[in-house]
């Protein structure tokens, strides 16, 4: 297969850790992977390139010598969302064809058919793979900001929500997957409650309690459209700036019902 440059050069901290070694793993499956692999793990003098590529067996920690969380880039989001992904569609022990399509059609949304189908082979022998959740997310959680992470959470409720359920075996999964992430529990509440029918799922969203009071409301919705603004994942490109606008515009939602319900 040819083109698998289309993702390299935005790999940053994925391509060292078990992420690497999974990505490693996926691409070597494919036909051109000799051939291509360095341009998918970079750009530019292939000598370079060699430089920058992993050794994924001796890479334990994934902090900067500064400690300090690496500017999450839109490749390394993607490729943490194909990893979870595959996560998420075998939690069931079913390959469900409309969680696949969902996955398929997220990404043509989000990159355009042609990496859509480029990023869908890849997921396919990532889905192969007996990926360790634990190990993965940790990597995540040590790298990734707290509004990607969020994004990522949104996105594989939406995966399991294709089918037109979720299952209690996918939200065990999912649940589990965001305390390995580091999201807390009332974060992994107001996301839950989004793909959920229930006349509480206003105030869970906005993270608060049926006791709270209009200006503790108010305060709630200023809060939340904060944390989740669509400019907090900007840093992942413009594509998941708009994937953002679904949490945003269900934070608003919530906060409408609330107006009408209690007339303020």
């Amino acid at each position: 297969m040819a083109g698998l440059k289309w993702i390299g050069a935005t790999l940053g901290w994925t391509l060292g850790g078990p992420i690497g070694a999974i990505i490693g793993l996926a691409i070597g499956s494919l036909g051109d992977a000799m051939s291509e692999k360095g341009n998918l793990l970079g750009n530019g003098n292939p000598n370079k390139q060699q430089k920058r590529e992993p050794n994924y067996r001796t890479q334990p920690n994934y902090r900067t010598q500064q400690q300090r969380r690496a500017q999450t880039t839109s490749g390394d989001f993607e490729v943490s969302l194909l990893i979870l992904a595959s996560v998420i569609i075998k939690a069931d022990g079913v390959q469900d064809q409309r969680e696949l399509d969902f996955v398929r059609n997220k990404f043509v949304e989000l990159y355009g058919k042609d990496r859509a189908n480029k990023a869908f082979k890849l997921f396919k022998n990532i889905s192969n793979q007996n990926v360790s959740t634990r190990d993965v997310c940790k990597q995540i959680q040590q790298m990734m900001d707290h509004a990607s992470r969020l994004q990522l959470l949104h996105f594989l409720f939406g995966i399991a929500k294709a089918d037109g359920m979720v299952t209690d075996d996918e939200e065990d999964q999912i649940n589990r997957i965001a305390n390995y992430l580091g999201i807390s529990s009332r974060d992994y509440s107001s996301i839950k409650a989004m793909f959920y029918n229930s006349s509480d799922n206003a105030y869970t969203i906005l993270e608060i309690d049926k006791t709270a009071t209009v200006d503790q409301i108010k305060k709630a919705y200023r809060n939340m459209a904060k944390k989740y603004h669509p400019d907090r994942v900007e840093h992942l490109g413009e594509e998941h700036r708009k994937g953002a606008e679904d949490k945003f515009k269900q934070v608003q939602k919530a906060y409408e019902f609330l107006q009408k319900e209690r007339g303020f």
